[in-house]
């Protein structure tokens, strides 16, 4: 990168790290530490769950998704604001008004110790694996940019990030998400002019998205019902509903964000907002990983994109068959494209053969690269940082790779807090020491922020391998979301759910998806279907031959 990169990205990670700590002094209570004495406007609020969805696994793994898949991704977020709705009516002022710190601590007064323990321990382990996965995204663009090792990356990440995530508590989250917030508009605007700005001159806006729809990536609908296939109308719908009740209502990171509102009314508003700007903000993004895809039809790309991989198998022999054939392949098919966006004269399938020819001649080289490493491979992730690092011009590299930091550091600040809220509140206080000095829990709480911060770390080691990594968080989190929601569904739309019974719900739940995603092809966004309906139907059946729970406050459902 040239030296005003450098300077922008260094500016813009002094800045925030400082920005944070210097909030230290408001969390000097447990109740400033985690819930910011629930002082904080619906607006900051609402940013700062946006900012906790956007990761930078949004920006570097939608966008590879949408390079290699298209639009179809926003089939996902259908069911979002539905359950915005839904949540807003009932979660919110619920939680709000019980003045809990943790969503689970709810559970103990509804039903008992050990299913508040179960339920909290299985969001500690989901969001522990998921912060690992949103770690592991901004270490991607550290190792093209600087070409460090990768656990160098994934240490200046996640440790930074720790730093004033442990000291400034929720309040320093809040406040820099909403500076954040404002660095990944500007850059994502920023990014859109550069690749449109870098197309060939003679095609148009509109012939790149002809292109697009020529080669099916502008479809946004499937209306097919296929439960083995993710991305479709009813999938995002329905499964796409359950994931969000699960996340917005029982997910601490963001239970914790609409805690901390004025009132119910502006906790209400924060989710709101998060409801109507996210599916737009999602297509934009989706639309800049198809606007990558189409420069790569009139630019060469990388046979590989991962640069290390790629530098292990250059010198061999078929690698450099496979590079040739790419070569003539792609020549051909540039000059179909360019016809297709230009005045739509292309030869359909004179363009349909040459782009089976580079898809050849890429499987091939990632066989290769498998072989050599003897790992699993994909490099989707490395498609929009590989773009950026080598067309987008001088300051604007900085700008963006700011940004992708601004959207990494937001979310992982966010999940911290969370862990470290549960662990303290579900764990530390509630069973090791009951009575301390808020000073002792204020310390503690640092601690487990620290070291779910070193975990976080070690789990993004092994997350850049496993795909793309907006589908990877999302895995890891419907493993666990549909079974805990249906815990809370049992808690608070019946009266009859008793401890026994949630508990026991709770581990069929986990185990009916387990063997689900072990045993069938159903995709994982139905996962969160399965748990819940799982839950709560073991968990009444339980609760009906099994006597009340001792000391369980079974009127709370009615509250």
């Amino acid at each position: 990168m040239h030296w005003l990169d450098w300077t922008i990205v260094a500016a813009y990670l002094i800045y925030i790290v400082y920005d944070g700590l210097r909030l230290t002094k408001k969390s000097t209570e447990i109740e400033g530490y985690f819930l910011a004495h629930r002082s904080l406007p619906w607006w900051a609020v609402g940013l700062s769950v946006m900012a906790t969805q956007l990761s930078a696994i949004t920006l570097v793994g939608t966008t590879g998704q949408a390079y290699a898949n298209g639009m179809r991704f926003v089939q996902f977020y259908f069911g979002l604001p539905f359950a915005m709705v839904i949540l807003c009516v009932t979660v919110v002022p619920f939680f709000y008004r019980a003045k809990v710190f943790t969503a689970y601590e709810y559970l103990e007064r509804r039903f008992d110790a050990k299913t508040r323990a179960l339920t909290s321990f299985f969001f500690l382990v989901s969001r522990g694996l998921a912060c690992g996965v949103i770690v592991a995204a901004p270490s991607v663009i550290l190792s093209i940019v600087l070409g460090w090792d990768e656990v160098v990356t994934v240490l200046v990440m996640g440790l930074t990030t720790t730093i004033y995530t442990m000291f400034g508590g929720v309040q320093a989250v809040t406040w820099t998400d909403v500076k954040q917030m404002v660095i990944i508009f500007i850059g994502l605007f920023v990014i859109l002019l550069v690749i449109l700005n870098q197309l060939p001159d003679n095609v148009t806006l509109g012939g790149a998205v002809t292109l697009a729809g020529v080669t099916g990536r502008m479809k946004m609908v499937d209306p097919a019902f296929n439960l083995n296939e993710t991305y479709t109308l009813w999938s995002g719908l329905i499964g796409g509903l359950f994931l969000a009740l699960s996340y917005f209502g029982c997910d601490q990171s963001q239970v914790q964000r609409f805690l901390t509102a004025r009132s119910v009314s502006e906790g209400r508003s924060s989710l709101l907002m998060s409801a109507f700007v996210k599916i737009p903000m999602q297509v934009l993004i989706l639309f800049i990983g198809v606007l990558v895809f189409i420069f790569y039809q009139f630019v060469p790309p990388p046979l590989i994109f991962k640069a290390d991989d790629r530098a292990r198998i250059e010198g061999q022999p078929a690698y450099q068959q496979l590079e040739s054939q790419y070569r003539q392949a792609f020549d051909a098919r540039r000059e179909v494209a360019l016809a297709l966006a230009t005045d739509g004269a292309g030869a359909r399938a004179e363009y349909d053969a040459a782009t089976k020819q580079v898809g050849e001649a890429r499987r091939a080289a990632v066989d290769l690269v498998q072989k050599q490493t003897g790992k699993s491979f994909s490099d989707v992730n490395y498609v929009f940082p590989t773009f950026v690092t080598t067309y987008a011009p001088i300051g604007v590299v900085g700008l963006i790779i700011a940004a992708i930091f601004a959207a990494a550091m937001s979310s992982i600040s966010a999940e911290l807090a969370a862990l470290s809220t549960a662990t303290v509140i579900d764990f530390y206080r509630r069973h090791l020491r009951r009575q301390a000095p808020d000073s002792h829990y204020l310390f503690v709480s640092k601690v487990a922020t620290g070291c779910w911060g070193v975990f976080a770390c070690i789990v993004a080691l092994y997350a850049g391998r496993l795909g793309s990594l907006i589908e990877v968080v999302n895995k890891f989190g419907s493993y666990f979301y549909g079974s805990l929601l249906g815990v809370f569904v049992l808690a608070i739309g019946t009266k009859r759910a008793n401890g026994h019974g949630a508990f026991v719900g709770l581990l069929a739940g986990m185990a009916t998806v387990a063997v689900v995603a072990g045993r069938t092809g159903i995709s994982f966004l139905w996962y969160n279907v399965v748990g819940c309906v799982t839950v709560v139907i073991v968990g009444m059946i339980v609760s009906l031959v099994t006597k009340p729970t001792p000391g369980s406050d079974t009127q709370v459902a009615d509250s």
